[in-house]
């Protein structure tokens, strides 16, 4: 992301703050769907807000602008507030990747409308657009602590769910890792998203 501020500033300054944008929303979204589903939680944190110092990690910013790969702070909750737990506990981590879909589509939407002939503020919203079905997807992948390991973790039995998020919580981070690193230049993970990614954003564009 530095290599982005010298080599194109104008860029720059729309696709950093578009990715704190969404990284908010996507936070945002955890918190306030946690709130109506009867946990107060994330409203004691402070949550419940669009203010991004109140969901943004210091350290993940820090990353994001060395690596172009970030996040934001882990909305807490507390399952015994929920009154169907193994649902509600899906729908909440759904929320965060469904926010950044439809920050995605109205992104799209926009472009499509072609209101601002300014080539490179649109190719900078087409980013953003795309950083933003990336988040969706990959926050998808079922590895702790992604909101996919809570989402499939909602749909197993009992027995294989307790199991699943010991080993997560014990191994999940390693596993995230070596999903990350590249691997003769390109990283697991990304060979797995990316043709979701790419499918989507043919679809919206």
């Amino acid at each position: 992301m530095t290599n982005l501020l010298f080599s194109n500033p104008l860029a720059f300054f729309i696709i950093f703050p578009g990715l704190l944008l969404s990284i908010t929303v996507h936070e945002f979204a955890h918190a306030f769907t946690a709130d109506k589903l009867g946990d107060p939680t994330p409203r004691f944190q402070g949550r419940i807000t669009l203010d991004p110092r109140a969901h943004l990690d210091p350290l993940g910013v820090i990353m994001i602008l060395l690596t172009r790969f970030g996040w934001g702070k882990p909305v807490e909750f507390d399952s015994y507030n929920l009154k169907n737990p193994q649902r509600d506990t899906a729908l909440i981590a759904l929320a965060g990747p469904v926010s950044n879909l439809i920050i995605a589509l109205l992104i799209s939407l926009f472009l499509r409308a072609e209101l601002l002939p300014q080539l490179w503020v649109m190719t900078g919203l087409f980013q953003v657009m795309v950083i933003n079905v990336v988040l969706a997807i990959f926050n998808l992948v079922p590895v702790h602590p992604l909101d996919g390991s809570k989402i499939l973790m909602s749909f197993l039995p009992a027995e294989q769910a307790i199991e699943y998020e010991s080993f997560m919580h014990r191994y999940g981070m390693f596993v995230l890792i070596a999903l990350i690193i590249p691997w003769n230049g390109v990283s697991p993970v990304s060979s797995l998203i990316w043709p979701v990614v790419s499918f989507i954003v043919d679809f919206l564009i």
